[in-house]
Formats: structure tokens, sequence, C-alpha cells
């Protein structure tokens, strides 16, 4: 029995790297295919999102399951890359490290922003995928089964998946949701085309928002961003209009001077009506006039606000990272334990299977010999082999199931192959 990781992550991979060997759900599929014909005996999931690329694989014969070379050049080969170039990009993990390493994956533990929810939805998919295409079996449901219960119960028993600490994520759960109950009706303004921006606004849609609208100076840059997330893109000199239209407004220019002073929201202060207005400044310089937030219902935060909310969001995650990890430890050991209970199994049926055949074949032959015995003598006999064949078993298989609990018992596995179990 084996199982294995081979991939490579955000921690020692660069976006280059992993962007080379990345697959996207229509080219994961191709390749569960691709290795279900090359190595037919071995299970496997594909795990592939922006920070890691990972292949998980199993089989009871171990020698079913792909070596690291092997994987590597299948990377290589359907990426159309260099074995070489990626090598020593990829890790490899065997045993009970691949199971503790898919918990902490799936539990968000291991991600470049601790506690982010998606990782959790990307792993359940991608099991699904290798299911349907008929590439898992009886031990990868296993782990992943167990990795998606994990993550709910690290979710449920620590608060660390409540503890935002990237800047866009903290904008919107510890700062915008306390302003607005809803974001399905809200206007959401984006000035400037940049990735914290964008970010930002990605958190905001998932919390509902739809209505969106992008002013760049440059239109084509301003048109790029909306469409990757359905919204509009208005002209630059239409920011006016927008200031007050908008119900949240997230400004990511590189202005050298603030493009939304005093002077000029003063201007359109009494078209909002008092409407309330959530404003997020990220940009270095400042876009926005700090005397802007002194306005009457307008809610101003600068990077400098989100800054020291992320700082104390961090400070209250880490407290929960031992309760986090010792779930994972404590989960790890029982999936461990059980997955070695498992590979004594077949031993056991085995063992009792021939002790059983020998068994039935010394009481047919000592019934031959006593003819004379009767039915009700017959059973007690029967009977007292039972016994006695179960207090034989019994000290050894015992031992079996009890170093199983602590390891695979390779060495006595096969000790009883060779003393119990008849060829």
């Amino acid at each position: 029995m084996k199982v294995q990781l081979v991939g490579c992550s955000h921690h020692q991979s660069s976006v280059e790297v992993r962007g080379r060997i990345a697959f996207n759900k229509l080219q994961a599929e191709q390749a569960l295919d691709v290795l279900r014909e090359r190595f037919p005996g071995a299970e496997a999931v594909l795990l592939s999102t922006c920070n890691r690329i990972e292949l998980y694989t199993a089989a009871e014969d171990q020698d079913a399951v792909p070596n690291h070379h092997q994987i590597a050049e299948f990377f290589a080969d359907f990426h159309g890359v260099q074995v070489r170039d990626v090598f020593d990009e990829l890790f490899e993990r065997s045993g009970e490290d691949v199971v503790r390493h898919l918990f902490t994956v799936a539990a968000s533990l291991d991600s470049m922003v601790i506690g982010e929810p998606q990782i959790l939805s990307q792993v359940k998919q991608a099991y699904e995928v290798a299911q349907l295409h008929d590439s898992t079996g009886p031990l990868t449901h296993q782990m992943f089964q167990a990795a998606l219960r994990v993550a709910k119960r690290v979710a449920t028993e620590t608060a660390i998946n409540e503890r935002r600490v990237s800047i866009p994520s903290v904008a919107v759960s510890d700062f915008a949701k306390n302003i607005f109950e809803r974001f399905d009706d809200k206007r959401i303004v984006v000035i400037g085309a940049g990735e914290m921006g964008e970010e930002t606004l990605r958190y905001l849609i998932d919390e509902g928002a739809r209505d969106v609208t992008v002013l760049n100076r440059s239109f084509a840059r301003a048109e790029s961003l909306a469409e990757r997330m359905n919204g509009q893109a208005v002209a630059w000199e239409r920011l006016d209009e927008m200031l007050v239209a908008a119900d949240l407004i997230i400004s990511t220019t590189g202005a050298e001077e603030p493009i939304i002073t005093l002077d000029r929201y003063r201007k359109i202060e009494a078209q909002r009506y008092q409407r309330d207005l959530f404003m997020l400044d990220l940009a270095v310089p400042r876009d926005i006039d700090a005397a802007v937030g002194d306005c009457l219902n307008v809610y101003l935060y600068s990077l400098d606000d989100l800054g020291k909310a992320c700082e104390a969001n961090r400070s209250a995650r880490d407290k929960e990272w031992p309760k986090a990890m010792a779930i994972i430890e404590d989960e790890t050991s029982r999936f461990m334990s059980d997955l070695h209970h498992r590979a004594t199994g077949p031993i056991i049926r085995r063992v009792r299977q021939g002790w059983q055949g020998w068994k039935d074949d010394e009481l047919k032959r000592l019934f031959n010999k006593l003819g004379h015995l009767g039915e009700r003598d017959k059973d007690e006999i029967r009977q007292s082999f039972d016994r006695l064949m179960n207090k034989l078993l019994h000290p050894p298989l015992e031992a079996l199931r009890d170093e199983a609990k602590d390891g695979t018992p390779t060495g006595l596995l096969e000790a009883f192959k060779r003393l119990f179990i008849k060829d």
C-alpha cells in the first residue's frame, strides 16, 4: 500500500514555474485520463490552483504508483516543457506526510492567505473531477473524504477562518460588512485597475455585489477589468457622476496627488442626499483627501487603517494556530491508524480462511474414520476445533492489530504470510 504526493506550491516555486505546469479544468480532466492509461493500477487526484499544483496518487500495490521522476515527466510532456526545467521545483511526500499535508491544505492552513475559504471548494472540486473520470479508488476516497471532514472541523472548532489578514479581505469582512448588511443592491465604483482593487472587488462579488463600474485613465484597462468582473467601464471624465451614484468606492490609482479632494467632494455632496458612502483608499500616496472622511455619512478607510486591522487579526489568528494544528495531528494519527488496520484486514481474512480449510479437512478425515459418531457428537467436536483455532490465532492476530495502530507492520505481515497462509 502506498500514498504519494508530487507537486509544487507558492512556498518554494515561482509564479512563472507554477504557470508553466498549471492545469485548467479541461486540462485536468485530460490529464487524469492520460494518467489512468499510463498507470492503470494507480488512483489519482489532481489539485491545480494559482498557488499549487499537486498530484496525489495511491495504490494497494506500491509498484503501481508512478515515482517522482515519472510524474515530473508527465507534467513536462503534458505542457510541452523540458523535465529539467521543472524537476527541481517539485517536492515529494509519502505515507503519513501526504495525509497531514492534504489535511493542512484543505483546512487552509497552508494557503498564502491563511483561512481563505476558496481552497476547500477547490479541493472538493478536484476530488469530484477525479471521481467523474474514474481515477479515484478506496485509498483516495478515504483520504479526500477525511480531508473535507477535517477542514470543517478546523472551521468549526477554531476561529482561524474568521481572522482575515489580507488587505482586500479585511476591507470587505471587517469594514464594509459593518456598514452594509448586503451588497447585491449597492453600486460599486472602482477607480483605477490595480491588483489590490481587483482582489477587493472579487471579495465583494463573493458577498453578492452585482453592480460594478470601473474608471481608469486608460479606458482599455478599465474595459479589461470590467469584463473580468462582469461590470461596465466608463470614461474617466465621468468621475464626478460616479461619486454621486456610488455606494462603495475603491480607489487604487498611481496618482501623485489626491484625485478626490475635499473641494471636489463638496461640489457633489448635496446630490447624494446624505446616503451612506463607504470609501476604500488603497493607493500610495492617497487618492482621497483624508478630510473627505469628516463629511456627513462618509466612511473613509486608508491602507494604514486596514493594515492595523490586519495586524490585529494576525495576532488573534496566531493564537488559534496551535489549536488548528492539534486537530490536524489528531486526525492524521486517526487516519493512519485506520489505514494501517485496513492493511492487515486482507491478511487476517486469508489466515482465517486458510486455517478454516485445514480445520474442515481434518474434521472430514476424522468423521470418516469415526463413522459411528452421531450429529450431537460431531457438533461438539466442531465447536472444540473452533475454540482451539480461535485460541491459537488470538495472540498473533492481536499482536498484528496492536502493531498496526502505530504503523504499517510490514515485517509482521510478511511473517504471517510465511507462517500462517498456505499458497
